[in-house]
């Protein structure tokens, strides 16, 4: 095409000499064997339609080009990319020993016979496939569509492979790291017994038990028990207890249904892309709604609930983690499923002997580390010679393969020996990044080419309920494990876990029940909204210093002494579940380090997920994860006070702005400041909230 509209006046529907790809929005014909299309303008479906069906379509090969007429707007990288609405006619981009494409008067192009030394090759084959060279809304792009709908697919991920590799970026789920650590309060961390800070740590407990001591004699006088009237103990163990150790149990063994649905899809009962991936959506809706009516409907009081809230969210989060993670895998084994087969049915086919090598099929040879006897005064001459994988050299290979592919497409054919050795080094290659992607982390078995773990054989009942136990939210194939269990370790870990929450008891009790007991109170006694107002300062400072100490005990018992009782039973090596979170100078680096699983899972799932999901920037996806967060602490909010009133959530998508805050140069680098400001939100937020549901 060349580069200026045509002074002629254009007859509809149709091309002529000289004339643009501007006037029409998409081409169809037939693509040869070497390479030169024969196309013509389709005039079969609306522009619309074939813009909606375009971005819908799976299987495609883009030509990259520039985005702007300009070269001076164009950066360093579009300057390489060719646009071909402003192209001309090059000689250097033809293919010797044949006869360039004209366009006819009657619109459509005029392909000339391959032809080798003044003679014409005719073979028994097909020599084309019908393809579609569609425009899209950006100036140069156009989008080529081959009919081969699994040909089209492996050519589409193998190019998407080479130029992920080529831009550095790894293509496929994001990979989280996992080694062997300790937590940072766990004695057999070196670096918590040679810390300077230890000694505050040993205070801290010895505080704690002073003030046990002082309730207890406190209750004594005024109760002659030192439990006192012990509201909270009888809350916990007067209602329900049963019923809530079966509904646990219940919940725990519903996750099944995550196996037995990846069973059937690696059966090929179900497809993940298509019908698997909205079964498992609409179980884990029915899951997490369903077991939380069931705790509204028996009336449980708020002991019951949080306890039954909080594992069916964390059992939410391992059921989603588990079917996506093995859903995507399950694409992978179909993939090097259809590989195999394309290899076997290429393996078939009987090479057709050829004294000389076409040009395209050696570069892909050279492409793929084979290597290919050069062609005797045939071949295709680049336009630029650079080492380095551009847009142009992809659709160069696009070119090439599609010649290829249009071989393999039709029965009963022959292939070259240079075709079958240039699409098969493809398919080996794909097949075998099919295969490290199956294997993930597994050690390799010494037994086997594969691992025992590498899917689909890790879909068994054991490998799912040790998954379950597993004090991780984020499903890998394996984990770094140790060796031998300590028992000893055990029975300390567990007996913290007890002792701690026989203090927070100790502090429910004494410290915040009386004020909530008061709220309720006042409530019941009929004073309105402005005379409880008047109380809710009083109602904050009273519980100030037990809601911070509960905070703090609470994520002791859960992230110090509960994770790894699992991790030590359990054999799980990596037990970084929590960062220095005490340190932190902004609220996006405490949302980082307390609670690492959790963010695990949110940085794989749902900040990563968006972004290639959705296509969602960087700041829109970390929007949309604090934003699910903020959602699920409302519904614990929801849960824990039968009332929707929107505090917490509000509170938690200002942190959005607070992180923008601490990066300004008010706060940036002044970490002291910072850890201020942190720290007075983490001491004041949990009663200033509590007090709003209370008293509102």
């Amino acid at each position: 095409m060349a580069s200026k509209h045509s002074a002629q006046s254009h007859p509809p529907g149709k091309l002529i000499r000289d004339d643009t790809l501007d006037r029409v929005p998409s081409l169809s014909g037939q693509l040869s064997s070497t390479g030169i299309a024969n196309l013509d303008v389709d005039d079969t479906s609306s522009s619309d339609e074939r813009m909606h069906n375009m971005t819908k379509e799976n299987g495609h090969v883009a030509k990259d080009a520039a985005n702007d007429s300009t070269p001076e707007s164009r950066t360093p990288d579009e300057e390489d990319i060719e646009d071909y609405d402003t192209q001309g006619p090059d000689e250097d981009a033809l293919v010797d020993a044949t006869r360039a494409g004209k366009v006819a008067p009657g619109g459509s192009s005029e392909v000339s016979e391959d032809r080798t030394n003044g003679q014409a090759h005719h073979r028994s084959r097909r020599k084309s496939i019908p393809i579609r060279l569609e425009k899209t809304d950006k100036k140069g792009r156009y989008m080529l569509h081959a009919d081969d709908a699994e040909m089209r697919e492996i050519l589409r991920q193998y190019l998407e492979r080479q130029k992920s590799s080529a831009q550095g970026k790894r293509s496929g789920l994001r990979d989280l790291v996992f080694t062997r650590r300790f937590t940072q309060f766990d004695r057999q961390n070196p670096s918590n017994t040679e810390s300077p800070f230890y000694g505050f740590f040993t205070l801290f407990w010895l505080v704690m038990a002073g003030m046990l001591l002082r309730v207890a004699a406190y209750n004594y006088k005024i109760y002659g028990s030192i439990l006192g009237s012990n509201e909270v103990l009888k809350l916990m163990f007067s209602h329900d207890v049963i019923v809530l150790g079966l509904t646990d149990g219940v919940m725990c063994a519903s996750t099944a249904f995550g196996l037995a649905l990846q069973k059937l899809i690696a059966k090929g009962y179900f497809n993940w892309r298509t019908s698997g991936y909205i079964i498992e959506s609409v179980w884990q809706a029915i899951y997490v709604f369903g077991f939380i009516g069931w705790t509204f409907y028996r009336e449980w009081p708020w002991t019951h609930t949080i306890f039954t809230v909080l594992h069916c969210l964390v059992f939410l989060m391992k059921q989603h983690s588990y079917a996506f993670y093995n859903g995507y895998l399950s694409q992978v084994y179909r993939r090097k499923q259809l590989l195999e087969r394309k290899l076997d049915d290429l393996q078939t086919k009987t090479p057709l002997d050829s004294p000389k090598a076409n040009a395209s099929e050696s570069n892909l040879l050279k492409s793929n580390g084979h290597s290919s006897p050069s062609p005797d005064g045939t071949g295709l001459r680049q336009r630029r010679k650079s080492t380095q994988p551009s847009s142009a050299n992809l659709s160069t290979s696009t070119q090439e393969l599609t010649s290829i592919l249009s071989t393999i497409s039709t029965q009963n054919q022959q292939l070259t020996p240079d075709q079958t050795r240039a699409f098969s080094s493809i398919l080996h290659s794909e097949i075998d990044a099919c295969t490290t992607e199956l294997r993930g982390k597994c050690s390799p078995d010494p037994n086997s080419n594969s691992s025992k773990n590498s899917y689909p054989h890790n879909l068994t009942l054991s490998n799912f309920a040790d998954w379950t136990i597993l004090p991780t939210l984020v499903y890998e194939l394996e984990y770094p494990r140790q060796q031998h269990t300590n028992w000893w370790y055990v029975a300390e870990k567990t007996s913290a876990t007890f002792g701690v929450i026989a203090v927070m008891m100790v502090i429910s009790q004494a410290y915040i029940y009386p004020p909530v007991h008061e709220t309720v109170r006042m409530k019941e006694a009929g004073l309105s909204v402005a005379q409880r107002w008047e109380q809710f300062p009083w109602i904050v400072s009273d519980m100030l210093f037990p809601l911070l100490l509960e905070q703090l005990l609470t994520w002791y018992v859960i992230w110090e002494c509960v994770l790894n009782v699992l991790a030590e039973i359990t054999g799980f090596a990596d037990r970084g579940f929590y960062g220095p979170w005490w340190n932190s100078v902004g609220f996006d680096e405490y949302a980082r380090d307390w609670n690492r699983p959790v963010h695990n899972f949110l940085l794989r799932h749902v900040y990563h997920s968006s972004i290639s999901a959705f296509h969602f920037s960087k700041s829109q996806a970390t929007f949309a994860t604090f934003f699910l967060s903020a959602c699920v602490h409302e519904l614990l909010m929801f849960c824990l006070f039968k009332k929707v009133r929107g505090y917490l959530f509000a509170m938690q998508i200002l942190q959005v702005p607070l992180v923008a805050l601490s990066r300004t140069s008010l706060l940036k680098g002044r970490r002291v400041l910072g850890n201020v400001v942190f720290w007075v939100g983490l001491f004041v937020g949990p009663s200033f909230l509590s007090s709003l549901y209370l008293v509102v």
